[in-house]
């Protein structure tokens, strides 16, 4: 199983999005997803869970987790959100930097759902290139 952890500083919107698109578009049999961050919020921005749910994507029980060097050891790939630094750096692990995805704390639902449609597409790029797509139904 391999385990894909997307980070951003707070785990509360970019990280939880990129999260939860991941295992929807992964198979769950060869990979998945924690959203993970430096400094964990109390919980997930509602504008987040109100987006996602637009689009039939339920996050209810999700929620931001500390990114320990330990949670780190254990992905295959290391994806940071946005002006993301301090993660822990893992030898042979691959790292992928999302730097123009934009923090989701205190934007517009409009703003959000630009965020949530980038990194839709590049979560779904992810999956491709390491050929963890679902199967056809």
């Amino acid at each position: 199983m391999n385990t894909v952890i997307f980070a951003c500083k707070q785990s509360a919107g970019s990280s939880q999005i990129a999260a939860a698109f991941f295992n929807v578009m992964a198979d769950p049999s060869k990979a998945r997803a924690i959203a993970a961050g430096m400094q964990p919020a109390e919980g997930v921005q509602p504008e987040v869970l109100a987006t996602m749910k637009d689009i039939t994507v339920d996050m209810t029980g999700a929620k931001p987790t500390q990114l320990t060097a330990e949670l780190a050891k254990s992905a295959k790939v290391l994806v940071t959100l946005g002006s993301m630094s301090g993660a822990p750096a893992v030898p042979d692990q691959e790292r992928v930097e999302w730097a123009m995805v934009d923090d989701t704390a205190g934007k517009s639902a409009a703003d959000v759902e630009k965020i949530r449609d980038t990194l839709a597409a590049l979560v779904s790029g992810l999956v491709e290139s390491h050929g963890w797509e679902r199967p056809p139904a």
